[in-house]
């Protein structure tokens, strides 16, 4: 599918020649509406004129685009996106590429060399951009473009004024990305190799020719488009060919002993060693560079403090952990958005067992299922996104070493069942910080909510090995409580075999850790072979519960809380013993192999059948519609390649219940062979239906004529009209549907 930039606004600066003209036609002819700024100086700084920016806006006219100029020098930013708001009415990308040259050696550099080179490089890239960031942030979307330069990057004779702004602006974009990112505004920053105006006076004449800006536009594009989740990346881009920049530092060596004076000695003693970059670390953010520097105070606090008295060994780690409550609780992290189809649903089902070989699982395993639905365990998978993302790190008062975080216990509760597919968005809170002496618990509350409802709330309660003993509070009237099971025999037992792959299969889901697939990672962690994500005996658990308790239906599943007690290794039967109390049913879960227990003090809230959910519409129960989509799937299935041929479109339809969209359907019928999905299409459909599910039916059983819904309002139709004839191939014998 190829990209489109319908509907965005696009400034480029310096457009009037080179890599920026390149760059405003590619917007244009991708449908963008396209601000071409150029001061038309020499390469200098020097001179001013029109016609570099009105030809460019000339050729994108011919061509069909919508373009309009802009001449403005790049310090006059307000004015530069004002002529975008004037035109067009937004502003949605920014990419600051306009630049002048005044190459001297260092000693020969005057204050106008160094001043104007930074004015319109760093300033003035600064000044386009602030005054575009309010616009993006309030429309909740925004791409930037800094173009750095390998001389800023690696320095090069003559250019110190250059490499000094060209670094700058990488710096800049660095926190911008920063910045920007909870309001999907993005930046990034490339350093591009083409011939322009700029390269052709210190590159050979037949090197120019060869490095085509044409070669870096690409790049540029895909780093502008909506579906690009890149930010804050630095790029090297020339000839066709693309490489991703990033900071690199050796493993360092401590070079003082606690208590004792350090010396240039020592640092000399040591050279060797500070320098070697074999197993080097790659820092990506202020907080990883911190972490690692409290990481070597904690080692030497320790080393230092062998045979030393048992209170001061244990008070040292508590200082070293850098764990502030005060400052930790109520910090909220970045938001984080989770999209999915039903694809990545399947996949969970499968990664915690479900198994074609038992026809109750079909509905979570198949999107043509008439009850296709979620199962309610996903809904840890988007929330994860705070911790797996690195959230936790920007918390101040929580300088702790990551690689001593356990996760302890998890609560999930659901407030309706889950849809198959969508966007989701998280909303982390830093709820409490417990001290329990040999470890520090953090209480993480996440909430997810679905075109702004809440979905589902996620409590993870993580274990920070030797980051207690800072003096905080033990317990927590905020922690979801673990319960143990009733003294008694069990209500029910159900044992289910994992798969010597169910780690590899179940990391698929999201939590990439290496030790759940890594034999030498697992290994430096203590275990034998790779172990089992918690989460995924969290999730045999809960269906095993659904099934047994709640005719696995998902509109009657409430909630779910679990303590991590021991690992389970990949091929281990996992036992699930339940007892029922009333709309409660508690569960501990065992390895059958070792009798060791895996999951304790755990229960699952269910809803009594008469406070289930009537009608679950996201998951397809209770629409009529569901049947006739379920038959328009085998008959692709059957004729798919020849309706390819036939039909060539892709048809969206949004079934709607009581004035609310109830289902998304997809009907492909361009690619491959065919294929119906629910879920919306992941481009731009041909053609998209919304109808009733009342009159979707009257229209398919010929009850109802297709024009005549139409203009009566009852069906309503976005794209191709004219292509909504060419369904009558596939519904056909409508009898049969």
């Amino acid at each position: 599918m190829s990209l489109s930039f319908e509907g965005r606004v696009v400034l480029v600066t310096g457009a009037g020649g080179g890599l920026g003209r390149e760059y405003a036609l590619a917007f244009a002819e991708r449908g963008a509406s396209v601000i071409v700024n150029d001061l038309g100086t020499d390469t200098k700084g020097g001179g001013k004129s029109s016609a570099a920016a009105d030809k460019v806006v000339e050729e994108i006219r011919a061509k069909g685009g919508k373009a309009v100029a802009n001449y403005d020098s790049v310090e006059d930013g307000e004015k530069l996106i004002q002529t975008a708001l004037d035109a067009f009415g937004r502003i949605d990308v920014v990419v600051n590429n306009a630049g002048i040259l005044r190459d001297r050696s260092f000693a020969r550099t005057s204050d106008l060399d160094w001043d104007l080179i930074q004015r319109i490089h760093l300033r003035g890239s600064f000044l386009v951009t602030r005054a575009a960031w309010n616009h993006m942030k309030n429309q909740k979307f925004g791409r930037i473009i800094m173009t750095a330069s390998a001389a800023g990057i690696y320095g090069n004779f003559g250019q110190a004024n250059y490499s000094a702004a060209k670094l700058g602006m990488l710096g800049l974009a660095n926190t911008l990305a920063i910045e920007g990112r909870k309001y999907n505004v993005h930046c990034n920053t490339i350093a591009p190799v083409a011939g322009s105006r700029l390269t052709e006076t210190v590159m050979p004449p037949d090197l120019v020719a060869s490095l085509k800006p044409e070669y870096v536009a690409p790049l540029v594009l895909w780093l502008c488009h909506e579906q690009c989740q890149e930010n804050g990346g630095l790029f090297e881009v020339g000839a066709g060919w693309i490489g991703k920049l990033r900071w690199e530092r050796s493993q360092g060596q401590i070079v003082r002993k606690k208590n004792k004076s350090m010396t240039p000695e020592a640092v000399r003693d040591q050279w060797d060693k500070i320098c070697d970059f074999t197993d080097a670390t790659k820092p990506a953010t202020v907080q990883e560079s911190l972490q690692s520097m409290v990481s070597v105070l904690s080692r030497m606090e320790s080393e230092d403090q062998v045979g030393a008295n048992s209170t001061a060994a244990a008070a040292s780690p508590a200082s070293a952990s850098g764990i502030n409550p005060s400052m930790a609780v109520g910090q909220k992290l970045p938001p984080t958005t989770f999209s999915f189809t039903h694809t990545q649903c399947i996949l969970y089902a499968l990664g915690v067992g479900m198994s074609t070989k038992d026809p109750d699982h079909l509905r979570f395993l198949y999107e043509g299922s008439p009850d296709f639905s979620c199962l309610p365990t996903f809904g840890v998978i988007p929330s994860q996104a705070a911790m797996m993302e690195g959230g936790l790190s920007s918390v101040p008062g929580l300088n702790i070493d990551f690689t001593q975080v356990l996760h302890g216990e998890q609560y999930l509760e659901l407030y309706k069942p889950l849809p198959t597919s969508g966007k989701l968005t998280s909303e982390a809170t830093i709820a409490d910080v417990l001290d329990k002496g040999s470890g520090a618990v953090i209480l993480l509350d996440v909430h997810t909510y679905s075109g702004g409802e809440l979905v589902c709330y996620n409590q993870f309660s993580v274990f920070v090995v030797g980051a207690g003993g800072f003096g905080g509070k033990r317990t927590s009237e905020k922690a979801k409580a673990s319960v143990p099971p009733p003294k008694r025999a069990p209500d029910a037992v159900v044992i289910d075999s994992t798969t010597r792959d169910q780690a590899a299969l179940y990391r698929l889901s999201g939590d990439w850790n290496p030790l759940h697939i890594d034999p030498s990672f697992a290994a430096m962690g203590g275990f034998k072979a790779p172990i089992l994500h918690g989460l995924c005996s969290f999730g045999f658990a809960a269906r095993h519960v659904l099934k047994q308790f709640a005719n696995n239906d998902p509109s009657r599943f409430k909630a779910i809380k679990v303590r991590f007690v021991k690992p389970v290794m990949p091929g281990q039967s996992l036992q699930t013993e339940m007892w029922k109390e009333g709309n409660r049913i508690h569960i501990q879960c065992k390895v059958k192999e070792t009798d060791a227990v895996v999951l304790a003090g755990a229960y699952v809230d269910l809803h009594g059948a008469s406070e289930a959910s009537p009608e679950n519409l996201t998951q397809g129960g209770g629409l009529q519609s569901e049947l006739v989509f379920a038959e328009i799937g085998r008959r692709i299935k059957d004729l798919g390649s020849e309706l390819v041929k036939k039909v060539n479109a892709v048809f969206g339809w949004e079934i709607t219940k009581d004035g609310k969209t109830a289902a998304q359907w997809t009907i492909d019928l361009k690619n491959g062979s065919g294929s119906l999905h629910k879920g919306p299409y992941s481009g731009k459909a041909d053609v998209t239906f919304t109808v009733s599910d009342e009159d979707f039916m009257e229209v398919v059983q010929g009850k109802v004529n297709p024009q005549k819904a139409f203009f009566s309002g009852k069906l309503k139709v976005r794209g191709n009209i004219m292509l909504s004839q060419k369904l009558e191939v596939i519904l056909k014998d409508y009898a049969k549907l």
